[in-house]
């Protein structure tokens, strides 16, 4: 069992809601007199929001994202929709200077003085986003495996010491890169930390278009037909921080549709959607675990969902809850504050579709406040014409936790407390030669589960990592060449455990479960800040190697037999970019895993977010 060592509040707010931006951006120059004015009255901006925003932010008005989740957004962002966006007529009062300065007190950093934009492409030149790279999905297949083959990728491992960086993009005004990009043709679609989706030139990362969301757009871009193969139109689909959900003409950027997956006023969009015969399915999860830290808060509300809608038209097919019954107050904490639940069982991952079975697969998180339910740290096979639920595996019961916990204010703990074993990955439906097809999902705590996907029922589960807050399989997992590939993140949370760290890269058979090899990371972190040896980013299969991004910043390409690493890239070094300036990659987190198409290889370095280092860069490699 582990122990609670009270946590630094912070360490789990790395989810964070922010104030939607708008269609027009300051000039760099207005940026700069109002920051330089802002910067001289360290207060007008927490007293301004207290006179006009408070209100609606603290919690009063249930749509108003709370100001707390305003935190990891760019300054620039938040001045944007003040003086432009949807805020314009709540901050009419304001002058230019006092927006900066909320502004700034918001996003608790000061305004840049510049913000270069990615230089635009040659005009005339004419790009084809008609033909598609054939992987489906975020998990490069609808089964979710993260496969590519060595002839789709246009490289072997021959030619691993040939591959060099061709172009590298800094995404402006961002620290962070988090948005799995897409090959589109010749295009290459990627979201972006300021709420920005841009269409670049696989060959030289030009930028051809680009569309501005409300927030932040973590989730990859998925590509395809919206009526099928006999639809001409290629559609671009992607979710935002803010739980939006977008349809864009993939050619031109234009936008076709978008609509908001839930009201609730913490609803986020995480998981990639996953596009299937004219539908799109969305997975909607929740920011509201952070705001338990304040006793104040009467948490929790929120409840998971997966979202099926027409992919022509936005319009909603089918919503099936994680959690039937709706929240309602259970008691009060000892501040005298409402405990609101059943709540949270969140879906964070990109379904995975069962055509064969007509299902689809995701797992869930944990409850955020208590009673605990059946349905948390769960998968689950839901119908896909109907969103009915078929059946729902729980690997760890009795699991609500939310950030009071681990914090110096636990009058929100659940009386559960914890340990917070969320399904952050996808799941992967595989095939095998013993039990056919298996449901393979790797947990927080470390477990790999493999089920029988038409009943449930489990077949085999093995630990692999420590597991932990941070610990465990964090992203997802790759599975291809009968084999499920692990990377274990396994960093240190405050807490002591009996299971050993395993940070790096394991092999398990998708036969038996047994781990056929170990990849355990040295420590190369030499005292650097936010820097870990593991492995929290989703892998790739890339032919006969398994690619990979540490939290150390090293990419690497492991053997997919004996695990040897045969290849690095250091992404903490200095890249020139496409802005005619340097940057450096950070952690390499989330689901923005190695994607390869026609002899280049993308990554994308930079967590900046959950104590990890900072980073901004999409990395363009060749040979």
């Amino acid at each position: 069992m582990h122990k609670n060592k009270k946590l630094i509040p912070a360490l789990l707010l790395a989810i964070i809601f922010v104030i939607p931006a708008c269609s027009q951006e300051s000039t760099p120059a207005e940026n700069q007199r109002a920051s330089t004015t802002a910067l001289a009255e360290e207060n007008v901006g927490q007293q301004k929001f207290d006179e006009l925003c408070s209100t609606c932010h603290l919690g009063a008005v249930k749509k108003a994202p709370h100001k707390d989740m305003i935190g990891l957004m760019t300054p620039e962002a938040i001045l944007n929709t003040l003086t432009h966006g949807i805020m314009k007529e709540e901050s009419a009062s304001l002058s230019p200077t006092e927006k900066a300065q909320v502004a700034e007190f918001l996003a608790g950093s000061p305004l840049g003085t510049d913000i270069a934009q990615i230089p635009q492409c040659t005009a005339g030149t004419e790009y084809d986003a008609l033909a598609p790279v054939s992987a489906q999905n975020w998990g490069l297949q609808l089964t979710n495996t993260r496969y590519i083959s060595t002839e789709d990728a246009g490289f072997t491992r021959a030619d691993l010491e040939t591959l060099k960086p061709r172009w590298t993009v800094a995404f402006p005004g961002a620290n962070r890169a988090r948005s799995q990009p897409t090959f589109a043709g010749s295009l290459i679609l990627v979201g972006s930390h300021d709420g920005l989706v841009y269409a670049l030139d696989e060959e030289t990362g030009c930028q051809v278009w680009s569309y501005r969301a409300s927030g932040e757009v973590r989730t990859g871009i998925v590509v395809g037909q919206a009526g099928g193969v006999d639809d001409t139109t290629h559609t671009a689909y992607f979710g935002d921080v803010l739980s939006n959900v977008y349809a864009l003409d993939a050619r031109t950027g234009t936008e076709l549709w978008r609509m908001r997956a839930d009201d609730h006023p913490n609803a986020t969009i995480t998981g990639t959607p996953s596009l299937h015969n004219g539908s799109l399915f969305i997975p909607v999860s929740s920011l509201e675990v952070s705001l338990a830290i304040d006793p104040e808060y009467a948490c929790c509300t929120f409840r998971g969902s997966v979202l099926a809608v027409d992919a022509g038209s936005g319009e909603q097919l089918w919503k099936t809850f994680t959690i039937e019954e709706p929240p309602v107050v259970q008691k009060q904490n000892a501040i005298g504050t409402d405990i609101i639940g059943p709540s949270g069982a969140v879906v964070w991952n990109s379904p995975a579709i069962d055509i064969e079975r007509n299902q689809l697969y995701f797992g869930t998180g944990e409850n955020m406040s208590s009673p605990a339910t059946k349905t948390s740290d769960a998968l689950f096979a839901m119908d896909l014409a109907t969103g009915k639920v078929n059946w729902v595996y729980q690997a760890t019961p009795n699991d609500a936790w939310n950030v009071a916990c681990d914090s110096e204010t636990p009058e929100n703990c659940p009386d559960e407390d914890g340990p917070d074993f969320d399904f952050g990955g996808a799941a992967i439906l595989v095939a095998s030669q013993t039990h056919g097809d298996l449901l393979v999902s790797g947990q927080k705590s470390g477990w790999v589960h493999a089920l029988n996907p038409a009943t449930g029922e489990l077949v085999w589960h093995t630990q692999v990592g420590r597991g932990g807050i941070q610990g465990g399989i964090h992203f997802g997992m790759a599975a291809a060449h009968g084999k499920v590939f692990a990377p274990v993140s396994d960093m240190q949370d405050g807490r002591e455990y009996d299971f050993p760290d395993q940070p790096g890269m394991h092999a398990l058979d998708i036969e038996t479960g047994e781990i056929l090899w170990s990849t355990i990371h040295e420590n190369e972190c030499h005292d650097r800040e936010y820097c870990d040896p593991g492995v929290s980013q989703v892998p790739t299969v890339i032919g006969d190697l398994v690619f990979a991004g540490g939290m150390d910043g090293i990419a690497r390409a492991y053997d997919v037999n004996t695990g040897e690493i045969l290849w690095r890239l250091d992404t903490t070094e200095s890249f020139d970019t496409t802005l005619g300036k340097q940057s450096k990659g950070g952690s390499f987190g989330g689901a923005a895993g190695p994607v390869a198409f026609n002899g280049t290889l993308l990554l994308s370095s930079g967590y900046g977010i959950y104590f990890h280092m900072p980073g901004n860069l999409l990395l363009s490699l060749s040979k």
